[in-house]
């Protein structure tokens, strides 16, 4: 087990763990303690606690020595001297005419070094302000530049709410906001009025964030029908603070907004709408919307007979069409199935049987026609232009002979 004490650096600061084994501490006593900077002054803010050194994610630093009156006038004294390195460091900005805005310095506890704050639109080139710095302090300068949320809360102020900001006065570090937050606790979406001094969304606005998920996973949504003491509607507005729904409950051709507490709502069953939901409250039995209209239960008897009969009619009238259907007329079915690659021929159904015949016999050749002879003059227009010309060839040889 160890002992470990927060530390706070600056007012309002983040806290800082240290490791107080072989040191007696309190709340408000000032401490020596090593960090990353050097050594460095600061109070004590929580009182010792036992830990278990397991649980440390990394082995905390411990603390040097309680602070005596010297090392207490010391800081002080470094406090002045960051007040006048603040104006000497403005007239030096605006001397090399840089866009920049100085928000605060830091001398550390040796005097080794001084750290400058300030904010940009952009990048800053500040490297002759550095040389500037050094030759008139005479140590190492440090230019640091942040947001605007950081400056707001070294500087302090006032928020909307009229008391100090947040972040200025117990905050430690920030927490991610975004705009679904405003928009689940049914705020404004007006930036004037969700954003704080820093021109960002408030801080508050994640205070209260997790009571309105787990409120509003339990209470029904806008628009969902649901059941009241005084009958079912749709819902129109929730209350999360309070608790409350807003039902709009109808009768007859008026309309009412009434306000329920959460324990008197309830949800309907599956299937359920205002008119079942009226007939169980008069008393009367559920039927089937098909039926609203019919006189007593001998309409809806006749009803299904004809549906039934109706039925049974289609099915003996299918079942007569396809046993007439001969094995002939199965077998052209199946050959008239177009085949891949092969085109699709369909016969017109209101073509006549006189004129297939008559295309048909137009089809067919005439065999009573005679044979055409290969030597006949008929056909010499149907042989080959190189035989005409062989021929002629042919005679005008046994010409000259």
């Amino acid at each position: 087990m160890g002992r470990i004490i927060g530390v706070q650096f600056q007012e309002n600061g983040k806290m800082y763990y240290f490791d107080s084994s072989e040191t007696e501490v309190k709340t408000g006593d000032y401490v020596i303690v090593d960090t990353a900077r050097g050594n460095d002054l600061g109070e004590v803010v929580m009182g010792s606690r036992e830990v278990d050194e397991e649980n440390w994610h990394t082995p905390l630093k411990k603390v040097i020595r309680i602070a005596d009156e010297q090392d207490i006038k010391h800081g002080q004294e470094n406090r002045v001297k960051e007040k006048e390195a603040f104006g000497i460091c403005q007239k030096k900005i605006a001397e090399h005419k840089l866009e920049m805005k100085l928000v605060s310095v830091e001398y550390a506890f040796d005097n080794s070094k001084i750290l400058f704050f300030f904010t940009a639109n952009g990048r800053v080139d500040f490297r002759s302000l550095v040389k500037d710095l050094a030759s008139v302090f005479k140590m190492r300068i440090e230019l640091r530049q942040i947001g605007v949320r950081d400056e707001a809360k070294m500087l302090g102020g006032l928020g909307p709410c009229g008391r100090p900001i947040c972040c200025g006065s117990f905050l430690d570090q920030f927490q991610p906001v975004s705009i679904k937050m405003a928009k689940e606790q049914n705020l404004s979406l007006n930036p004037t009025k969700i954003s704080g001094v820093c021109g960002r969304l408030m801080c508050c606005l994640k205070y209260e964030q997790e009571h309105y998920e787990m409120t509003r996973k339990k209470m029904p949504k806008i628009g969902r029908e649901v059941i009241t003491p005084d009958g079912t509607g749709p819902v129109t507005d929730l209350n999360i603070v309070k608790e409350t729904v807003f039902v709009r409950l109808t009768n007859g051709d008026t309309s009412e907004i009434k306000e329920y507490p959460l324990e008197n709502i309830t949800k309907p069953s599956d299937g359920n709408t205002n008119q079942e939901q009226a007939r169980k409250n008069n008393g009367e039995e559920k039927t089937d919307p098909v039926y609203d209209g019919f006189a007593g239960k001998n309409a809806q008897d006749d009803l299904t007979v004809k549906s039934e009969e109706s039925e049974t009619d289609e099915k003996t009238i299918q079942h007569g069409t396809d046993s007439n259907i001969t094995n002939e007329e199965k077998n052209n079915r199946k050959a008239r199935k177009p085949v891949l690659g092969q085109p699709v021929r369909r016969e017109n159904p209101n073509r006549s049987h006189e004129q297939k015949n008559r295309e048909e016999a137009q089809a067919q050749p005439d065999h009573n026609e005679a044979k055409e002879t290969p030597n006949s003059p008929e056909t010499s227009s149907t042989r080959s232009p190189w035989a005409d010309a062989l021929q002629k060839a042919m005679q005008a040889i046994s010409h000259d002979k």
